[in-house]
């Protein structure tokens, strides 16, 4: 028999009710906190004697944080030796604190003690730990500040070097990549047994990831200076001239046509030694332009034909450089050129019509204008009939109209000086301020100015 509560009695059990889910609540919160606590430790592999353990962790921990290095010193100490795969943190703060205390260290002898202490670190930290490849970043970065001058030492810096290059890839950090182009430079020079060829396999690998970081958008600027401080170094690692590209690597490429690497090299040794006007570094920018489309180096391509007038080579590649660009002011400065070569080669049609493409993408490319107004100036004697002075002039008149445009005032005054008399206008029953056409190739109207 089911028994009716009161107001009291229903109170009183929800009281109960609310009592009992706190409670259950609480004791869930606490597993929680047990739980996280836990696996917080998880990492530390605490020894036998874990009292003695903790307390010098903390000792030294103290110390570190309170940037007192030669205290924290023997309680690390302790750590390294009875507790060795504690937790990487000791490795960590320990490369800091020996670090420091090189840094501070006076004596030269016990300084390069305490740097190998470094090192050892580095090398306990990977035997423990493992992530050798984020350790050896960090290792190489340390042992070139250490090592840089001692030649005793220039073997073992580049095969460390290597070995995290060969490790990391794209992934090494940047500030080795300056470092091991040196490390390699210094470690050639002093004798070590390496080749001219595994200085340039070298070289392009880290090139090659120089150019991976520049691709991926963060820090540009600071890695394009280092790429330039990277293809200086290579010019005083080894012998880079021309006769260097042309003699050994021409004969490479004719032999592998298709090589993008080497041709690459080529590139960039062509670069380092001044020898852009050798027949071996237009081959193989056209190699990497055909493999690897690019908008400077077709504009280059198309620079050095023209400078060989071969037009086509030229106009082909130039125009090639337009489409690969978003930039108007590049396109602009393209089209300029292509107008330069075909005024050069007498087509002067073709000239302005390049021209006034330049200044329909870049309005502020104001040389074409005048580019267009010597080509007007200079064809007074193919234009010219001879029979009406004015009209003859008239070229003078459009020039004049160009080099305004251009902004050039000393052209302008050449183009007035040979303006049409009041004389010759009144003979020929005109007047300033007519209009009339200049006919001939330019085919433009003018207004009548005197001279």
């Amino acid at each position: 028999m089911i028994v009716p509560m009161g107001g009291t009695e229903i109170k009183e059990s929800l009281n109960k009710n609310l009592i009992m889910k706190t409670r259950i609540f609480l004791i869930g919160l606490v597993s929680i906190l047990f739980f996280s606590y836990a696996n917080a430790q998880t990492g530390w592999n605490w020894p036998d004697d874990k009292a003695k353990a903790e307390e010098e962790n903390a000792l030294y921990t103290d110390h570190f944080k309170q940037g007192d290095y030669r205290a924290a010193v023997s309680h690390l100490r302790w750590l390294l030796i009875n507790a060795p795969d504690l937790n990487k943190s000791i490795y960590q703060h320990g490369v800091k604190i020996y670090n420091g205390l090189a840094n501070d260290e006076t004596d030269n002898d016990k300084k390069i003690i305490l740097q190998d202490s470094v090192m050892l670190l580095y090398d306990l930290r990977i035997k423990y730990f493992n992530d050798e490849g984020k350790v050896l970043n960090r290792k190489s970065y340390d042992a070139y500040k250490y090592y840089k001058s001692d030649k005793s030492r220039y073997e073992e810096l580049f095969n460390l070097f290597k070995s995290t290059f060969e490790l990391n890839g794209n992934k090494v950090m940047d500030i080795i990549l300056l470092p091991y182009m040196d490390v390699l430079r210094r470690y050639k020079l002093s004798g070590g047994n390496i080749t001219d060829q595994d200085v340039l396999d070298i070289y392009e690998e880290i090139v090659r990831i120089t150019n991976f970081k520049i691709g991926q958008g963060k820090n540009v600027d600071r890695l394009k200076m280092v790429l330039d401080k990277i293809n200086e170094l290579l010019v005083s690692t080894i012998d880079v001239d021309c006769d260097f590209v042309k003699n050994k690597l021409g004969p490479k490429l004719e032999a592998e046509p298709d090589n993008m690497k080497l041709a690459t090299n080529i590139i960039r040794l062509s670069f380092a030694g001044k020898c852009m006007d050798l027949d071996v570094f237009l081959k193989a920018a056209i190699v990497v332009q055909t493999n690897n489309p690019e908008y400077g180096l077709a504009k280059l391509i198309g620079q050095s034909a023209a400078k060989r007038e071969d037009f086509e080579m030229a106009i082909k590649y130039l125009e090639e450089a337009i489409e690969l660009t978003d930039d108007n002011t590049k396109k602009g400065d393209v089209y300029y050129q292509l107008a330069v070569i075909q005024s050069n080669a007498g087509k002067k049609v073709s000239a302005r019509d390049y021209a006034r493409k330049a200044v329909s993408v870049d309005p502020t490319k104001k040389t074409a204008y005048k580019l267009i107004g010597n080509l007007y100036f200079n064809s007074f004697n193919d234009c010219k009939k001879g029979e009406n002075p004015v009209h003859d002039r008239a070229t003078y008149i459009a020039a004049y109209e160009m080099f305004r445009r251009a902004g050039d005032s000393t052209a302008m005054s050449r183009a007035k000086a040979q303006f049409p008399t009041m004389e010759e206008i009144f003979q020929w029953d005109l007047k300033v301020g007519d209009k009339i056409k200049v006919g001939c190739w330019i085919n433009e109207t003018v207004t009548i100015q005197k001279r």
